[in-house]
C-alpha cells in the first residue's frame, strides 16, 4: 500500500509539473518533437548516403569534424546573436539553416558542398544549443524547470525514434518510386530530401512564441565569455573539464553507430533502423524517468551514478561478438549515459546569474564542440587501419575519467557558492 502511495505521489507531482509549463514551453516542445524526426532520418540516413556514393569512413569522420568545429567557432558570435535578435527569431532561424542544408546536401552531392553544408550544419546546431538553455529558464519556474530540460530532450529522442524508424524504411520507398536500389545514392538522396522539407513544418509552433522581453534588453550587458573565464577559472574548469572528457570520448563512436552495426555485425538498413528507434526511445524513457530521479538523489548524484553504470554497456556494445548482446547493451547505454545531459546542463545553468546564461550556455556549447570537432575524425582513421576497437576502447577510458572528475569536484568536494555573474561589459 506504501508503494502504491508512494507512485501515485510521484506521478501527482510529476503533472503538476507538467502543468506548471508556459504557453511558450509547450509551443517549444512541439517544435522539438517535429525537429527530432527530422534529425532522426538524418543522423541514420546521412552516412549511408555517404557511402553510398563510394566514400569511405574517413570522410565522414572529417564531415562530423567540420559540423562540431563550426559548431564550436560560431559559439560565440551565436551568443551575441541570440542577445540581439531574440530566442524566438534564433530558434525559427535555426530549424531553417537545418533544413536547407540537409536539402542541398541531398540535390548536389560533391564533397566541396558536403563540407559547406556541414559547416553550415554546425551553425545552425550551435545557435540551437546556444539558445535552447537560456530560452528554458527564462520560459519556467524553478520547480518545474528540472522537468522543462529533461521532458523537452526526452520528446526529442521520442521523436527521433519515428525518424529512425521511418528512415529505416524510407530509402526503400523512394527507390520503388524511382526504380533504384534502396541502398543506391539516388534512394538515400531522395529521402533526404524529403525529410527537409517536411522539417519546416518545426518552424509553425515557433511563430506563436511571444518574447518576454525586449530583444537582448536584459542579457546583452553581461555577454562576456572572456572576461568570464578569466575571472572565474576554477569554477570553469570544474564544471566544464568533466564535459570535454564526455564529448571527446563520444565522437570517437556515437555519430558511427549505424556504421558499427553494419560493418561490424552486417545488419542491413532497416534492422539499423529500428535498432537506433528503438535506442532513441530508451534514451526518451530515461530523459523522462530523470526529473523524479533528480528531486531524489540530487542532479549531480544521479549524472554520477547514471554515467557509472552506463560503462559496463559501453564495454559490451562495442567488444561483445554477438550482434543480440551488443543491441542490447546499446539500449541500456543509451538510456543510461543521456538522462544525464540535461540534468548536468540544467545544474551548470542554475549555478549562475540571468544576466550570465548566454555566456554560459556559450561556454557550454563551444566545450561540448571542442570535444566532437576533432575525436570524430580520428577516430575515422582508426576505423580505417584497425576497426572499432580502439575507438570505443579510448571513449571507455575518458568517460571513467568523466565520472571520477565529477565525483572529485562535487561529491567529495562540494562548492557551496554559485557561480559570480559576469562583470564588465
Amino acid at each position: 500500500m506504501t508503494d502504491s502511495k508512494n507512485s501515485g505521489s510521484v506521478l501527482s507531482n510529476y503533472a503538476e509539473r507538467v502543468r506548471a509549463f508556459t504557453p511558450n514551453a509547450r509551443f517549444y516542445l512541439l517544435s522539438v518533437l517535429l525537429a527530432g524526426a527530422l534529425m532522426g532520418v538524418f543522423r541514420l540516413l546521412f552516412n549511408f548516403f555517404v557511402l553510398s556514393l563510394g566514400f569511405n569512413e574517413a570522410l565522414i569522420g572529417n564531415l562530423i569534424t567540420v559540423t562540431n568545429f563550426s559548431a564550436l567557432i560560431v559559439a560565440l558570435p551565436m551568443g551575441y546573436l541570440v542577445d540581439i535578435v531574440g530566442h524566438k527569431r534564433s530558434l525559427v532561424a535555426r530549424t531553417i539553416l537545418l533544413a536547407f542544408s540537409i536539402a542541398v546536401m541531398a540535390i548536389w552531392p560533391t564533397v566541396a558542398v558536403f563540407y559547406v553544408m556541414n559547416a553550415l550544419f554546425g551553425l545552425a546546431m550551435s545557435l540551437g544549443q546556444v539558445t535552447m538553455g537560456p530560452f528554458m529558464m527564462a520560459n519556467s519556474g524553478e520547480e518545474e524547470r528540472t522537468y522543462l530540460f529533461s521532458i523537452g530532450q526526452g520528446l526529442q529522442m521520442s521523436s527521433v525514434f519515428v525518424g529512425n524508424w521511418l528512415g529505416g524504411y524510407l530509402p526503400g520507398w523512394i527507390g520503388l518510386y524511382r526504380n533504384v536500389e534502396a541502398t543506391s545514392a539516388p534512394a538515400y538522396a531522395g529521402a533526404l530530401l524529403v525529410i527537409a522539407v517536411v522539417g519546416l513544418l518545426a518552424v509553425i509552433p515557433l511563430l506563436f512564441l511571444k518574447r518576454q522581453y525586449k530583444a537582448g534588453e536584459e542579457e546583452r550587458q553581461g555577454f562576456a565569455p572572456f572576461e568570464y573565464v578569466k575571472n572565474n577559472p576554477r569554477q570553469m574548469l570544474r564544471v566544464f573539464l568533466p564535459l570535454l572528457f564526455v564529448s571527446v570520448g563520444a565522437g570517437l563512436f556515437v555519430p558511427f553507430m549505424n556504421v558499427f552495426f553494419r560493418v561490424v555485425h552486417n545488419q542491413p538498413d532497416p534492422v539499423i533502423g529500428s535498432l537506433m528507434a528503438w535506442g532513441s526511445l530508451a534514451m526518451g524513457v530515461g530523459l523522462l524517468i530523470a526529473p523524479p530521479l533528480s528531486d531524489r538523489l540530487g542532479k549531480i548524484r544521479l549524472v554520477l551514478l547514471t554515467q557509472g553504470l552506463s560503462i559496463p554497456f559501453m564495454v559490451l556494445l562495442g567488444f561483445a561478438p554477438w550482434f543480440a548482446i551488443s543491441a542490447f547493451a546499446y539500449y541500456v547505454r543509451m538510456g543510461l549515459m543521456n538522462m544525464s545531459n540535461p540534468i548536468y546542463q540544467n545544474f551548470v545553468l542554475e549555478k549562475v546569474d540571468a544576466n550570465s546564461r548566454a555566456t554560459v550556455a556559450s561556454l557550454y556549447s563551444m566545450v561540448w564542440s571542442f570535444g566532437r570537432a576533432f575525436s570524430p575524425a580520428i577516430s575515422g582513421v582508426w576505423q580505417v587501419q584497425y576497426g572499432f576497437g580502439l575507438p570505443f576502447a579510448v571513449a571507455i577510458v575518458l568517460y571513467a575519467c568523466a565520472i571520477t572528475l565529477y565525483w572529485v569536484f562535487f561529491i567529495r568536494n562540494p562548492q557551496k557558492q554559485p557561480l559570480p555573474a559576469v562583470v564588465g561589459d
